[in-house]
């Protein structure tokens, strides 16, 4: 008997077929409940779909290439090296600047270290004896090779004396308010080239509306002025809501984001880049580790025959500049994909509608009959109705 339902059920599944059946319900509810489904449905497909993420175009990212001009004149006068002024090629590294950069803003200087022995700082390498100190060896926050003599340094205490750059940096004391204050006032002019291989479209940041006038006098206000491509360091730290002697302090990181979305269905002429401005390394807060940005570099030079250096711990604000973009154009096969799915995504009304129609009302059993309807093939028909006769 189980063997003979196993087959009857095996036959049916492969000898039957289900068709969709059009029936019409007058209910108010479920018709209700089908036509806000089916506006919700469209709203999202015209609003979001074709109006908002621009369904009916091809997109292509951008290619780009940045440049980048400091300007701006700072003056210190350290009472160990005397009055200086400093203009681009001291204080911006590298000194042709490109998408990422440094601008100092305050600096410790160890003026004429030759190689010779010293003693090392106390924060350096401290200890007791001779044996404190093995010779040839250097540690993790020594300032060179040690001799293996312990002996008094200028604090007065104890420390391993080495062989190196001499005298040894001393960091300890920054100078507050920082060094370089007129940095502020300095400006950063960027010159970024984009290009859409798939449109062959290339645009530069500097606009038809930019000129070699305006280019001259002009300064970036996210309002007043939002394609002038000549950024102040002082308003760049306004926006992020910092203060900028905090900031230049012991340095920061901040990304300059240039944002081109470009509706290529318009004129080239409307693809315009936008700039927003975020610090990538957080705050200057007391409890950060490590908090600010610095590097060392060397002069060196020669005297009596001997080679000597200026060694400088320099603080400054790190620049990142991102390019970022997407543009997009009428293109009939992404059109056609998205009015195809968006058909598919009526059914959702009709599924719905029917879950609610035959498991949640309580006529549900008297739907069920009126939607579905069993129909017997040919063959079986005339077997039954032999039967009968």
């Amino acid at each position: 008997m189980d063997t003979d339902r196993l087959l009857t059920n095996v036959s049916d599944f492969f000898f039957e077929y289900d068709t969709p059946r059009m029936v019409t319900i007058r209910n108010k509810r479920i018709g209700l409940i089908f036509r806000l489904i089916q506006l919700g449905v469209l709203a999202y497909i015209i609003g979001w779909v074709f109006i908002y993420e621009k369904g009916y175009q091809s997109t292509d990212s951008t290619i780009s290439s940045v440049s980048v001009k400091v300007k701006g004149i700072g003056f210190t006068n350290l009472s160990h090296v005397g009055p200086r002024i400093l203009d681009a090629v001291d204080y911006s590294f590298p000194s042709q600047g490109s998408d990422s950069f440094v601008i100092m803003t305050n600096y410790i200087v160890t003026p004429r270290q030759s190689m010779t022995y010293c003693t090392q700082l106390q924060s350096s390498e401290q200890c007791e004896s001779d044996s404190d100190c093995m010779a040839g060896q250097f540690s993790r926050y020594g300032q060179g090779i040690m001799s293996g003599k312990c002996q008094n340094n200028s604090e007065g205490s104890k420390t391993c004396e080495i062989f190196g750059w001499c005298p040894v940096e001393d960091d300890s004391v920054i100078s507050n308010p920082p060094l370089l204050m007129a940095a502020e006032n300095f400006t950063i002019f960027i010159k970024n080239a984009i290009t859409f291989t798939a449109f062959g479209v290339s645009r530069r940041n500097i606009v038809e509306s930019v000129t070699k006038a305006t280019l001259k006098n002009c300064t970036y206000h996210k309002v007043h002025d939002p394609l002038c491509p000549v950024f102040r360091l002082g308003y760049i730290v306004e926006e992020l809501q910092e203060n900028f002697s905090v900031l230049a302090y012991k340095g920061g990181m901040i990304g300059i984001l240039i944002d081109w979305n470009c509706d290529l269905d318009w004129s080239e002429k409307h693809c315009k880049p936008t700039y927003s401005f975020h610090q990538l390394y957080g705050g200057m807060g007391k409890d950060q580790v490590s908090a600010g940005f610095n590097f060392r570099y060397a002069k060196y030079y020669k005297e009596n025959n001997v080679e000597m250096r200026d060694l400088y711990k320099v603080y400054g604000i790190r620049f990142d500049i991102m390019v970022h973009g997407k543009a997009g154009k009428f293109n009939i096969i992404p059109t056609m994909t998205t009015i195809g799915s968006g058909i598919g995504v009526f059914g959702v009304a009709t599924l719905v509608c029917d879950l609610v129609l035959l498991h949640a009302l309580p006529k549900r059993n008297y739907y069920k009959q009126k939607k579905f309807k069993n129909v017997e093939g040919e063959a079986s028909a005339s077997k039954s109705t032999e039967i009968k006769e």
